[in-house]
C-alpha cells in the first residue's frame, strides 16, 4: 500500500533553515508528481510546492517562492523540501502528498519557527 513518511521538522529560530524529507513506498514513485502541503492551527491545508515526476517542473506558493526548494531523488524514492529564511508564519504541520489513483497523505511533520 502507499506510504508516505515525513521527517526533518523541528523548532528553528526565525531566519533559520530546515530540510524536510518524505520517504515514499507502495507506488511507482518515479512516475508520480509529488506535493508538499502545510496546515497551521485553525487554517485550511495549503499547497506549498509541487514537483513533476522527473523533477523538471516545480511550482511554489507565493509565500514559498525564493525561500523554499522542492527536489526529489527517484533512486531513493524520496522528495525533499529545503526551507530557508524561515518566518514565524511558516509554523505549521507539513505534509507530503501524492495523487496515485487516490489521494494519499503522510502523517505530517511539525515545523515551529520561534525565537
Amino acid at each position: 500500500q502507499v506510504q508516505l513518511v515525513e521527517s526533518g521538522g523541528g523548532l528553528v529560530q526565525p531566519g533559520g533553515s530546515l530540510r524536510l524529507s518524505c520517504a515514499a513506498s507502495g507506488f511507482s514513485f518515479s512516475r508520480a508528481a509529488m506535493r508538499w502541503y502545510r496546515q497551521a492551527p485553525g487554517q485550511v491545508r495549503e499547497l506549498v510546492a509541487y514537483i513533476s515526476s522527473a523533477g523538471g517542473s516545480t511550482n511554489y506558493a507565493d509565500s514559498a517562492k525564493g525561500r523554499f526548494t522542492i527536489s526529489r531523488d527517484n533512486a531513493k524514492n524520496t522528495v525533499y523540501l529545503q526551507m530557508n529564511s524561515l518566518k514565524p508564519e511558516d509554523t505549521a504541520v507539513y505534509y507530503c502528498n501524492v495523487n496515485w489513483v487516490s489521494n494519499y497523505w503522510g502523517q505530517g511533520t511539525q515545523v515551529t519557527v520561534s525565537s
